[in-house]
């Protein structure tokens, strides 16, 4: 192996030999200093200095070790996402509260629907994955189950072999939905994507394409549920599909949707990120919360409080903590929890 610049590395052995000691009593001042006397350290270290030595190959450690003492988190997003996003921020915190007990690194694996994503997969240097949420069709869920490394999946899907660490969201959106929708005549849902191509779209309940993630298709469902507990049927429930979880986005959508014939009188959406933008946009189309249009949101984030909007509370940095002990080899915890927050942004 040979270091920057062309020249060839120095091994432990050159190192040994300058300082006149055994290879083991070198080895043994970098991995065991406590089976070695204060003299020889002493001669290795000065040798090592001397050589240009900067210590055991990290790599080469951890194949004698059989582990990289590192998890890796494979992410179905732009990089960027993991330190933009609010709520992938809390569970990127809750996998290094565990990390940093552990004496664990954390490796980010992006993924971006490419040809060489399963090969990134098999060349991750990690001893488990935690897979953020994904699709059905998402061929990284078998390239990381063939790796035989211990994995979870968070919100889904449910893999064989796999732990899983979701809410129980068709539970959550019908509770939630049930009080956006209460007094609605013209209901909306501004949804998270369907599938991996995130085909952004305006559509209805009935019109709706296959959807492959599956915490998209739980929250559909649990809306369906309680807008018929509400006497609206599926097919009058318009439904904006936003291509990412993104304030920006949610805000543009909903003003196409206030500003048309019929504009929504409620709008659940599937994350605060999305309530904030859909909150500015009622603002500027001169609607009031909740009178003209209810508002909903999903993860009680900061800007849920700041905002006043009723939503669904949900750890995600406890679901990124509980990801990482199964990732670790650790039993699965118990289902997260989830609770409804009622706030000003819905109707009595």
């Amino acid at each position: 192996m040979e270091a920057s610049g062309g020249a060839k590395r120095v091994t432990l052995a050159q190192v040994a030999e300058r300082a006149g000691v055994s290879v083991m009593t070198a080895s043994y001042t970098y991995n065991r200093p406590n089976r070695v006397s204060d003299q020889a350290r002493s001669k290795v270290l000065a040798a090592a200095d001397e050589l240009g030595y900067a210590g055991p190959d990290p790599s080469a450690r951890s194949l004698r070790r059989g582990s990289t003492r590192t998890l890796g988190v494979v992410l179905g997003e732009h990089l960027s996402y993991a330190f933009e996003d609010p709520e992938a921020v809390s569970f990127l915190a809750g996998v290094a509260d565990v990390c940093t007990d552990h004496g664990c690194g954390m490796t980010i694996v992006p993924i971006t629907g490419a040809a060489d994503d399963v090969a990134r997969i098999a060349d991750a240097a990690v001893d488990g994955f935690i897979v953020w949420t994904t699709s059905d069709d998402d061929p990284v869920l078998a390239a990381v189950r063939a790796t035989r490394r211990p994995a979870a999946v968070h919100g889904g899907p449910a893999v064989g072999g796999m732990g899983l660490v979701s809410i129980d969201n068709r539970a959550a959106a019908r509770a939630i939905g049930a009080v956006a929708w209460a007094g609605a005549e013209r209901p909306a849902l501004v949804s998270f994507p369907l599938s991996r191509d995130r085909r952004a779209a305006i559509t209805n309940g009935a019109a709706l394409p296959g959807v492959t993630f599956p915490v998209t298709r739980e929250r559909l469902e649990g809306y369906r549920q309680a807008a018929e507990a509400a006497g609206i049927p599926w097919q009058d429930v318009t439904i904006a599909v936003c291509a990412r979880n993104d304030a920006a986005e949610a805000e543009r959508v909903a003003a196409t949707l206030l500003a048309s014939a019929e504009p929504p009188d409620a709008i659940a959406a599937m994350s605060d990120q999305q309530a904030s933008g859909v909150v500015r946009a009622a603002r500027a189309a001169s609607r009031t919360v909740p009178d003209d249009v209810a508002i909903t949101g999903w993860d009680d984030a900061a800007v849920a409080a700041r905002l006043g909007l009723t939503t669904v509370a949900q750890s995600l940095r406890d679901q990124g903590a509980s990801c990482a002990l199964i990732a670790l080899g650790r039993p699965a915890p118990r289902t997260p929890a989830w609770s409804l927050i009622r706030r000003t942004s819905t109707r009595p």
